[in-house]
């Protein structure tokens, strides 16, 4: 997979790149991340990407010129640009999952008061992180790259992703390590218990509990339903009625 990030702020990717997974996978050939100045794609002789907003109005406009030149010199035919934006699709792991099949992602980070309306037209599709505005896309998209690279063949296990919160519509279970008690509160017995079905039953009721008491919007139609896997084939089994 090969991820392009436009951005004003290159420098803000320097520890994100060069830290923990990020840069295992890079250094490993599972991902090929290219962070692009789309200042350089200006004609402007003062290296200008943005004015004021026709119609007045507080703060500056990136203009159109650059980021068209900018996508218009690094996309393929393969390529899936994504736009990261307030008044975007809100982000999940399903499209994390998506995202894991495409060959080459673009991710044009907007900044300052906008970006002109022009440049939606570049866009697959547009993204949000949260309801909620930050300076500029940079951290969006640093967030949506780590959750794709995270997902891809051979960079974490796969246990350690398939158990994430909202993969099954529930957040995750509590998890434990040393000590077995730690001011006063203990490590809960079935863990210590070495009774696998007792865990894993124990897990998915907390699974239930935590979603309900946190994110009862993920519970859809009043059941939830187990995905059990067998060596050649999958049953659901239904568990629980709210």
């Amino acid at each position: 997979m090969k991820i392009d990030i436009l951005t004003l702020f290159p420098k803000m990717f320097e520890g994100f790149l060069n830290e923990s997974i990020i840069k295992r996978a890079i250094n490993e050939n599972k991902v090929e991340i290219n962070i692009i100045d789309f200042r350089k794609y200006t004609s402007d002789s003062h290296n200008r990407v943005d004015d004021y907003p026709y119609g007045g109005g507080a703060g500056m406009v990136l203009m159109p010129e650059p980021i068209f030149n900018a996508v218009d010199a690094i996309k393929k035919d393969n390529s899936l640009i994504i736009l990261c934006t307030p008044q975007g699709k809100t982000y999940n792991q399903k499209m994390a999952y998506d995202l894991t099949k495409e060959e080459h992602i673009i991710i044009i980070c907007g900044h300052y008061e906008g970006f002109d309306e022009r440049i939606r037209s570049l866009a697959d599709i547009e993204v949000s992180i949260g309801d909620f505005v930050l300076t500029g896309g940079e951290i969006p998209s640093m967030a949506i790259t780590d959750s794709i690279v995270r997902l891809l063949d051979g960079v974490i296990d796969k246990d350690s992703h398939l158990n994430d919160s909202f993969n099954n519509d529930l957040l995750d279970y509590p998890v434990y390590t040393k000590p077995q008690e730690f001011r006063g509160m203990k490590v809960p017995d079935v863990l210590l218990s070495g009774h696998h079905e007792n865990i894993r039953k124990w897990r998915l009721e907390e699974q239930i509990k935590r979603t309900k008491e946190r994110r009862p919007d993920l519970i859809k139609k009043g059941w939830y339903y187990e995905k059990i896997s067998f060596s050649k084939r999958q049953s659901w089994k239904k568990i629980c009625k709210y």
